[in-house]
């Protein structure tokens, strides 16, 4: 039996396929296309921590003892590659982690809302239809789509479905999608083509909603350098907190759009990844044999909170950091005080295992011993116009 990670080159995947080598004898089957690297160089940007080419990190999965672990070059675009690697492999699970991930990116022209469209919904449907034409109706697919798809309602986030009622009748529904980016699009249709391939096909579903992520490794990324996973700090490519943190050690001042008080949710690197994990080494008996999905969210914190933890992590450390407020580019609420559940996923990884200071803490350390190469790249800490 093997366990399929998907984008197993990336940010999440690439320590999600260790972590779960680690805990199995089963072969673990990562596959990517390398298409994170090339996107990142496109805006102009690095990943701050050099990541290894892909034959020097599964050489070293193998020095580390995880010789189960085996990567796996292609374009899950590409229907025929992927009916072939189903058919050969046969996976038990597949942890589906592959997608052009940055709404900024996608927001750039219409040339990039079609390749982030075309790309993550095509992966996922060939995934889909895969399973079901070569009869792998048992496999357990686990997807990391995004809390993005909620938007930011007025009412508290349920995990899953909302209750609608019309007329005196009450029925549970599938979340609107309310996603404010082509990217966020993605997201809310790949949950609604989860939804529906396990209604017709049968295949157990995780649909993982996954908050913003911050951390800059796991523990078994540290094990050695050629492990490392991509820290990414520019406008397109890296989340606000690690834009920030990289504003910190860059000393420039901390951009806040507007009053910053609206709540965004929330997860470590550790907990997304554990949380994966969990779902991918499930024995049969335990996995949803129906759809399920997961908040994978630890809390929500506001764009001001965050601005302000990591100017006092920066000032621990001998930096000088300043919080400015810039006129807000986005339409929204600048108050929103999101509230979301996530029971769901609190019952599967139990306590978390980092909180968000010192998640804050441990990038702006790596970021700091990089420094050279985030002050070389300090444009990129704020939007362009791309051809």
């Amino acid at each position: 039996m093997t366990i399929l990670v998907t984008g197993a080159d990336g940010y999440v995947g690439w320590p999600t396929a260790l972590r779960v080598a680690d805990r199995t004898d089963e072969r673990v089957i990562g596959v990517d296309n390398l298409a994170r690297r090339r996107w990142v160089e496109t805006v102009g940007s690095v990943s701050a921590v050099p990541i290894a080419p892909i034959e020097e990190r599964s050489a070293a999965a193998a020095d580390t003892g995880r010789d189960n672990l085996s990567m796996i070059d292609g374009d899950l675009v590409d229907r025929d590659f992927v009916a072939e690697l189903l058919a050969i492999h046969e996976p038990r699970a597949i942890v589906h982690a592959a997608a052009q991930p940055s709404a900024p990116y996608s927001q750039i022209n219409g040339e990039r809302a079609n390749d982030t469209q075309h790309n993550n919904l095509q992966t996922t449907r060939n995934l889909l239809f895969g399973l079901q034409e070569v009869g792998l109706g048992e496999t357990h697919v686990i997807e990391t789509t995004t809390t993005g798809v909620y938007g930011a309602p007025e009412f508290p986030i349920p995990e899953g479905g909302a209750v609608m009622e019309h007329e005196g009748e009450r029925e549970e529904v599938p979340f609107p999608a309310m996603a404010g980016s082509w990217y966020h699009l993605t997201k809310s249709h790949d949950a609604a083509n989860l939804r529906l391939a396990n209604e017709q096909f049968g295949l157990p579903v995780s649909d993982v909603r996954t908050a913003i992520v911050y951390g800059s490794s796991t523990a078994e990324t540290r094990e050695d350098d050629r492990l490392a996973t991509r820290l990414d700090f520019d406008y397109y490519f890296g989340t606000v907190a690690h834009r920030f943190c990289a504003q910190a050690v860059a000393g420039y001042p901390v951009t806040v759009y507007g009053r910053g008080e609206q709540r965004k949710p929330f997860v470590s690197l550790e907990d997304a990844v554990e949380g994966l994990a969990r779902l991918a080494l499930g024995d049969s008996e335990k996995r949803p044999a129906a759809h399920t999905v997961y908040n994978q969210v630890t809390r929500p914190i506001s764009i001001v909170e965050v601005a302000e933890t990591i100017a006092s992590v920066g000032e621990d450390r001998g930096l000088e950091v300043a919080v400015e407020h810039f006129e807000n580019p986005r339409e929204e609420d600048e108050t929103h005080r999101m509230e979301i559940a996530n029971d769901r996923y609190a019952d599967l990884i139990g306590e978390g295992r980092m909180d968000f200071e010192e998640g804050m803490a441990e990038v702006v350390d790596a970021l700091h011993e990089r420094r050279g190469t985030i002050s070389a790249h300090e444009d990129r800490f704020l939007p362009d116009v791309l051809e």
